[in-house]
């Protein structure tokens, strides 16, 4: 798993990895801006500061890693394979971490990044199912990840394919497996995550030179319009639900009085004098 991180790493500094990684940043930065709360986790992904634009109190950037990894230094991995310079190198790194054993308790943080580490986990199930676990109630995860119904993901089986016959070349990194974005939705809904907000991007062709790339600007505008969902990157917002939860209103508060319901009074009927 190590050395697909890196050929991950690696492949966001080329053009096509720079182009999605621009409009990625754009929209973390819109997403997380407004969310508060005092505890925020990135995990994954040192090259995208996707904290940068929120307010919290207390933010952590994770690598996925172990203890040992940590104590022996953070040149080389368990399985020997170096581990990313920007890991090594950035002080924004606070820990490594399993994706799926965070060091965290249960209902401690407030929001979750998770750019493409789902795509690069071993199992995506238990790290979703470890970010419900982590996160408080009304907390939230936002998710970035490559869309397999895309012209890049269709770039990509297509490479698979000839690479099996003994020829041709990758063009996106091979790490992981590709989520699709329908399938993740089912996934957040069994573990009673709501779905708040989800948009597709990046609509320009799987080329790989950067004068082709801006060739092809104008098919961003024209996708978000004409084919919104066939996008090579998709985000999402999730929040955590809790169902039978009760917000409790502040003690201050003064409840409103019952209303009194009226009381007839019946007048007093005069009797007319005898003479």
């Amino acid at each position: 798993m190590g050395s697909q991180i890196i050929g991950f790493t690696n492949w966001f500094k080329t053009p096509p990895g720079e182009y999605l990684l621009a409009w990625e940043r754009e929209r973390f930065d819109e997403a997380v801006a407004d969310m508060f709360g005092y505890h925020a986790l990135q995990l994954g992904l040192p090259e995208l500061d996707a904290l940068r634009s929120n307010r919290m109190p207390h933010k952590w950037l994770a690598l996925q890693g172990t203890e040992s990894e940590l104590l022996a230094g953070p040149s080389r991995s368990g399985d020997g394979s170096p581990i990313p310079a920007a890991a090594a190198s950035s002080p924004r790194v606070a820990l490594l971490t399993h994706p799926a054993a965070l060091p965290f308790p249960e209902n401690s943080l407030d929001l979750v990044l998770l750019p493409h580490t789902l795509e690069l986990s071993s199992d995506p199930h238990a790290t979703l199912r470890e970010v419900e676990r982590v996160l408080v109630p009304e907390g939230r995860v936002v998710i970035s990840g490559l869309n397999p119904a895309s012209l890049w993901g269709l770039r990509r089986r297509r490479a698979h394919f000839y690479r099996r016959l003994g020829y041709g070349e990758l063009f996106l990194p091979e790490a992981g497996e590709f989520i699709g974005y329908w399938r993740l939705r089912d996934w957040l809904r069994l573990l009673s995550f709501e779905v708040e907000s989800g948009r597709f991007g990046c609509y320009r062709p799987a080329v790989s030179r950067l004068a082709s790339l801006e060739r092809f600007a104008w098919m961003d505008k024209a996708g978000e319009r004409w084919w919104p969902i066939f996008g090579a990157m998709y985000f999402l917002v999730a929040v955590k639900r809790v169902r039978g939860m009760r917000l409790l209103e502040p003690n201050w508060k003064t409840q409103k009085a019952a209303a009194q319901a009226p009381v007839v009074i019946a007048n007093q009927v005069r009797r007319p004098e005898s003479f």
